[in-house]
């Protein structure tokens, strides 16, 4: 499936050791993932996953070396992806991505873009090693950082990869870390998700998913979105933008509703308006329906 990649929330899946360790490398990928067979891939997996390994907090953010093969990719990606955002992106997200202001002739460094962030906006993205559990990567935007891979998906498949890569990370979520509106809503996530129970968390994984990463707004009579899922995917954007299935945004309903992150997602949340989202999301993570729902 074309880059439904996994996130945060029962996607970020399993646990570091499960997915980013093993006895034969720090980075242990899937039979069926599109560099099982590259050593080299692997290998330059491994070095990369090193780096954040070896990260400490307060240290500078690693800058990683990326090959003219991975800088290929990244420019591959946009020339798909940056007709696709003028024509689908709400205008809070293309704000923001006017302020960070990614290259797209080479791949930014998450130092960069923290540049940027940091100073005006007080989010910071911090290099992780792979997936992380949902309570660690939702507990950390409490603490205003955002914990980004780095290392880039398989060149022979550009437009895929089944689990967030440093394209997903930038492409999808710098610019929501850019604007305002968005940082409070990544906080309110993060100060729900520090204090919640396994339960509490469940639904706010849930609702992160349906919002964050694959929700839609109406703005001018249309339906955008705001969305880091959708706006770093090609494939699921173009069934986005070709008639993809809405739904109200209910919260309760997207609280309960599982999903599964290796398909395209059946249909997507279509909130009244960018700002209406938000005041409904924050209200709901501080409110009552969370609180007490066990």
């Amino acid at each position: 499936m074309d880059e439904s990649t996994q996130r945060a929330t029962e996607a970020r899946g399993g646990t570091a050791t499960e997915h980013a360790g093993g006895t034969d490398g720090l980075v242990t990928l899937d039979a069926d993932h599109p560099g099982f067979l590259d050593a080299d891939y692997r290998e330059r997996r491994n070095q990369i996953a090193r780096l954040a390994l070896d990260y400490r907090p307060g240290d500078p953010v690693p800058d990683v070396a990326y090959t003219e093969e991975e800088q290929e990719v990244w420019r591959e990606v946009w020339r798909h992806l940056g007709p696709l955002h003028e024509r689908a992106a709400c205008r809070a997200y293309l704000d923001g991505a006017r302020t960070v202001a990614l290259r797209r002739d080479r791949v930014p460094q998450l130092r960069e873009v923290n540049a940027v962030l940091a100073p005006s906006f007080g989010f910071r993205m911090l290099p992780v090693a792979g997936l992380v559990t949902e309570r660690m990567f939702l507990s950390y935007l409490h603490r205003n950082a955002f914990l980004s891979t780095q290392y880039m998906r398989h060149h022979s498949v550009p437009l895929y990869t089944p689990e967030p890569d440093v394209v997903h990370e930038l492409v999808g979520h710098a610019a929501t870390l850019a604007h305002p509106a968005f940082v409070q809503l990544n906080r309110a996530f993060g100060d729900a998700a520090s204090r919640a129970t396994e339960e509490q968390l469940r639904r706010i994984g849930r609702v992160y998913w349906y919002s964050v990463e694959f929700g839609a707004v109406r703005e001018a009579g249309r339906v955008k979105t705001f969305a880091a899922g959708l706006l770093s995917s090609f494939g699921e954007l173009m069934r986005f933008l070709e008639g993809a299935p809405l739904w109200p945004f209910d919260l309760e309903e997207m609280a309960s509703r599982p999903y599964d992150p290796t398909q395209y997602q059946p249909g997507f949340f279509v909130a009244e308006g960018f700002e209406r989202m938000l005041e409904e999301v924050t209200a709901w993570l501080a409110g009552p329906a969370l609180r007490w729902k066990s």
